[in-house]
């Protein structure tokens, strides 16, 4: 979600300001498909908790519909920042190196992301001057895009893989419930159908 290797050669001519900010590439400010898989398949080892099963990336990879090579291979920087732990052979594979209330969100992100902030100089984990910033002390931008990080962070990290996974059973729970409601209520309205008997005297009345 960080912006910081923006080349600022590649800002269009004249761009200032505001200008600057809503020329950046749209990839380069939304969340990752290298982050999303990791949060999708971090949920299946946060269910293994507290039995601490190991989950094999192939059987990740065919639940996600995801190449198992690039998740293998997000999974290796997850490991490397200590939030998955792995194990060799038949038997092994990945599970959570740490408590699933303990990984918050934004900590998934930062591994595999970076910042949370839109601009560098609004980063709190990795501040430093934007590469085409004159002055960091006059920048009109950067309290703005400080309010904006923290807004985010807010959120990414008040949520951890345990809630996270609690609100995945919670919207899935919801949506067999409404799908069970829409059959029911289907079903009555088809029984509240009546055939309708007309009698031969009623037939032979004259259309008014």
């Amino acid at each position: 979600m960080s912006t910081q290797n923006y080349p600022a050669k590649s800002y269009p001519v004249g761009a200032k300001g505001v200008d600057r900010l809503l020329s950046l590439p749209q990839e380069l400010v939304m969340l990752s498909s290298k982050a999303k898989y990791a949060l999708r398949a971090l949920l299946h080892l946060a269910a293994e908790v507290p039995g601490g099963a190991w989950i094999q990336i192939a059987e990740m990879a065919e639940q996600e519909q995801v190449s198992r090579k690039f998740l293998e291979a997000i999974f290796v920087q997850l490991r490397d920042q200590g939030i998955v732990e792995s194990r060799r052979g038949a038997q092994g594979g990945y599970r959570l190196a740490r408590a699933p209330d303990s990984v918050s969100v934004a900590d998934v992100i930062r591994v595999l992301d970076g910042p949370l902030a839109l601009t560098p100089c609004a980063s709190r984990t990795r501040y430093h001057q934007c590469a085409d910033c004159v002055d960091v002390k006059k920048c009109r931008l950067q309290s703005l895009m400080q309010e904006a990080r923290d807004a985010v962070a807010g959120v990414l990290e008040s949520c951890s893989l345990e809630q996270l996974a609690g609100k995945s059973r919670s919207t899935t729970n919801k949506t067999k419930a409404l799908g069970r409601s829409s059959r029911t209520e289907s079903r009555r309205g088809r029984a509240s159908i009546r055939p309708v008997t007309v009698t031969r005297d009623e037939r032979s009345l004259p259309v008014k």
